[in-house]
């Protein structure tokens, strides 16, 4: 079976027709036809192999939305035909403590769906059949790729931390996390702050569910916030006053990052006497993102995206690069 793609062969190279070969399906796999992929920053950074770890030529994407074409006799519970997604994981090991505890996403062995294999700026993707999810009924498939990456990454955070229906959530960023943490945690039941450092954004993080808004770069309003969040969820990549955030915590709450900062300098004491912690987390587990669509599905919760033909996938990608999407960008196969 030939698979029709786009790949780069070389770091920051454009995507140009590419096909291979997939072999025999395995016992455990399922073949998606693949009818949209959301397009992250992730795939930017392999395809600019930032993370030292691309192998060329280079198939990005794994926020992948298709239909069931084909799958291996030891798949029950999918069939043919059936609506699915995957997103960063092709696959764990299924063996391990991690996946034996529910915990997949942490597997060591864990493979990238476009780590040393092509992805799903194609027509077709494989994966094992634990990390493809049914899409629920009210999941919009030309826009749920999003969520098997983003989504999930924003959505970890509030079930790993325990987070009630009456606590008092910050996020810090408006973009591709931010715009969707700010729609869960509103339908969550939160009372949610977004902080931006472009106060033009304050309506529109309103009308996608902040009860507040704060200017970040107004180091006096963040004092007026101190010990007032249960939760700050950072979705941003860049150096962020850790200290200041950190006073807005409550007592035993913590500051969350989602977004690759390069690192974090916090001063000790303020952790210490207010036992308040700064944490991370990756993705979350196949269970998990099967949770998150339902709760989407329940809520009306959709990312906002634009939507490109994948043959302009390298002007989808330039206007990823420049900074400018609203907030994802979604490929849709017109192979």
């Amino acid at each position: 079976m030939f698979v029709k793609a786009y790949s780069a062969n070389e770091a920051a190279g454009s995507l140009q027709p590419f096909e291979y070969e997939l072999g025999n399906i395995g016992y455990d796999e399922v073949d998606i036809d693949v009818s949209h992929c959301g397009i992250c920053h992730s795939d930017l950074s392999m395809l600019d192999n930032e993370w030292q770890m691309t192998q060329f030529p280079f198939v990005p994407g794994h926020e992948i939305v298709g239909k069931i074409k084909s799958a291996g006799p030891g798949v029950t519970h999918l069939a043919v035909g059936q609506t699915v997604g995957i997103g960063w994981f092709s696959q764990s090991c299924m063996t391990c403590a991690q996946c034996m505890s529910g915990n997949h996403n942490l597997c060591p062995d864990a493979q990238g769906i476009i780590v040393g294999r092509h992805g799903g700026f194609a027509n077709l993707v494989r994966a094992h059949k634990g990390w493809v999810i049914p899409l629920p009924e009210g999941v919009n498939a030309g826009t749920a790729g999003p969520l098997f990456c983003g989504g999930i990454t924003v959505f970890n955070p509030i079930v790993q931390n325990n987070i009630r229906p009456t606590d008092r959530v910050g996020v810090v960023g408006i973009g591709g996390l931010g715009h969707m943490a700010l729609r869960f945690l509103r339908a969550w039941g939160c009372e949610v702050t977004a902080f931006s450092t472009s106060p033009d954004k304050e309506d529109e993080a309103r009308q996608l569910g902040a009860h507040h808004f704060v200017n970040s770069r107004d180091t006096g309003a963040l004092e007026k916030l101190a010990g007032h969040f249960n939760m700050v969820l950072s979705t941003v990549n860049v150096p962020l006053p850790w200290d200041a955030y950190v006073n807005t915590l409550s007592p035993k709450e913590k500051l969350h990052l989602v977004g690759a900062v390069p690192s974090v300098e916090a001063a000790f004491f303020p952790l210490l006497i207010g036992q308040r912690s700064v944490g991370a987390s990756p993705l979350g587990s196949p269970a998990l993102i099967a949770n998150m669509l339902e709760f989407a599905a329940r809520h009306g919760i959709e990312p906002v995206t634009e939507t490109f033909p994948m043959s302009q996938v390298n002007d989808a990608m330039e206007k990823l690069r420049s900074g400018k999407p609203r907030y994802r960008l979604v490929l849709e196969n017109d192979f």
